[in-house]
């Protein structure tokens, strides 16, 4: 069996020292579109280090109730999980790419039975049995080695496409669960001002019908109840999708424990002086962890959609490799190594020791131009690719700054907005001091109270949408993903996408 083994092993071993040229253009990174840092901030007062990229999602979001929530989507939900699959899947393809550079050795057993050709025809049995060596391609000109690199970089690429789909679910499941929050507000001031306006409206019907209160006033006390009877229904519609919203997030129904806490405003009127609710400060929202302002742009670069977006690109460069490899002659290996008997019985006892290795070489001459366009379609892919990798610094770019400046704004929004909110309460208080004293009517009082309704509900929506726009700029800088978490590539993966870059 070892004399057998010696002519499959001959052609096996030629073929491994045989040394491939590569025909794959050398990988350089496109130079970057966009400026070297943003407007906003010192890019030299934060070191490298500090990028917000290193930051988990545990240490950014701390409030407990919401990491149970993040880690309950990051099992179930349905998006990350086909990101994963996809993975899967294509590892899969990617070793089946790979096989294609080593000889696929397997056993065959064949027999023949028939007439001989020639009289007096006699009835003649062979039968033939060992290893075979199916049709290999020898490398010679990269071709495999293209494809495979290819194979590889494609492998990276989804890996980041999946990290790209944890981020932004981490961010939805923050950003539903912030706007519950918000939406509880909501709902717990619309409630408290319905009922706060529908004490007043017994206490107006009751002037009106003794005659102290006129309609006019009567009547503009019954629309501010039915007002916040509709802010109250808004509330609670908003809740109620919100809820449903991050359900679909988590992938499973939303334990109510994990939800946020619901505020509670007291039940005492409006026009009572000491019990006007005063919103903001830290009991609305909680906190979150600061992210530095000052950065360099080169920060994109470890965004995972940039790193898909050049692993597509050393994919498409491969495969120009592949394309120039196929304008040459293609040479390929059939071998076998067994035995042969005139009867299956005595195959392996008196059987004649048999081998062969046969070679064939096809090379390209006339083919309408095919070959020579099918380098031009991977020249065209290339460049496709290197003006979406573009695109995506740019795009990333943008949202970054877009952040920067919704950071800011919001920021500055909010606490404009709590001046006012302080201010409507105040002239409330003082509304209601002065009814009391007969000084104001009881109108004053009324849009005295509608205003400040109208002032607490804007400054909810501005602190929440100052803390979507923290989540956001966390996001877009790349921020939530957790290594620990991280579907490992093979070794020779990575490394066949690397040498995609470097072959010459």
């Amino acid at each position: 069996m070892i004399r057998m083994l010696k002519p499959v092993a001959l052609a096996t071993t030629l073929v491994t020292l045989l040394s491939a040229c590569s025909l794959v253009p050398t990988y350089q990174r496109p130079a970057s579109p966009v400026p070297q840092q943003w407007s906003t901030g010192d890019a030299s007062a934060v070191p490298a280090e500090a990028a917000p990229t290193l930051i988990n999602w545990e240490a950014y979001f701390p409030d407990q109730r919401l990491q149970s929530l993040i880690r309950a989507s990051l099992a179930n939900n349905r998006d990350l999980r086909v990101a994963v699959l996809n993975i899967e899947q294509t590892r899969a393809q990617y070793q089946i790419q790979r096989a294609s550079l080593f000889p696929q050795v397997g056993v065959s057993l064949s027999g023949t039975r028939g007439t001989a050709t020639s009289a007096p025809y006699p009835v003649y049995s062979s039968v033939s049995g060992g290893l075979s060596l199916s049709a290999f391609e020898i490398d010679l000109f990269g071709r495999v080695r293209a494809l495979t690199d290819a194979a590889a970089a494609t492998l990276l690429a989804t890996e980041e496409a999946r990290k790209t789909t944890q981020i932004s679910l981490i961010a939805s499941v923050a950003s539903t669960w912030y706007a519950l929050w918000a939406d509880r507000w909501q709902l717990a001031l619309a409630e408290q001002t319905l009922q706060a306006r529908a004490s007043s409206l017994k206490l107006l019907q009751l002037k009106y019908d003794n005659g102290v209160l006129n309609e006019l006033e009567l009547r503009s006390g019954q629309s501010l109840v039915e007002a916040a009877r509709v802010s109250r229904a808004q509330a609670d519609r908003q809740y109620r999708q919100d809820l449903n919203a991050l359900a679909l997030l988590v992938g499973q129904q939303v334990d109510p424990a994990t939800l946020p806490p619901a505020p509670s405003l007291g039940d005492r009127p409006l026009d009572d002086v000491d019990a006007i609710p005063r919103l903001g400060g830290d009991s609305l929202w909680p906190a979150l962890a600061e992210l530095p302002v000052g950065l360099p742009s080169q920060v994109l670069l470890a965004r995972p959609d940039i790193t898909q977006a050049e692993q597509q690109l050393i994919a498409a460069n491969a495969n120009i490799g592949a394309a120039r490899a196929a304008m040459f002659p293609s040479i390929s290996l059939t071998g076998n190594a067994g035995r042969v008997s005139n009867s299956l019985s005595g195959l392996f006892d008196d059987g004649r020791r048999s081998w062969g290795v046969t070679g064939s070489l096809l090379a390209p001459i006339f083919d309408m131009g095919r070959t020579r366009a099918g380098v031009e379609v991977a020249q065209a892919s290339r460049d496709i690719a290197v003006a979406q990798y573009e695109k995506a610094l740019q795009s990333a770019f943008r949202e970054v700054s877009d952040a920067l400046v919704s950071r800011d704004t919001y920021g500055e929004q909010a606490q404009a907005q709590q001046a006012q909110a302080d201010a409507e309460t105040d002239r409330l208080r003082l509304s209601a001091l002065r009814y009391r004293s007969g000084v104001a009517s009881q109108l004053d009082l009324l849009d005295a109270q509608r205003s400040l309704f109208a002032a607490q509900q804007s400054l909810i929506q501005a602190q929440l949408a100052r803390q979507q726009a923290n989540i956001t700029l966390f996001k877009t800088l790349g921020g939530g993903w957790d290594q620990n978490t991280a579907t490992t590539v093979p070794a020779s993966a990575a490394g066949g996408a690397s040498a995609a870059g470097s072959a010459s």
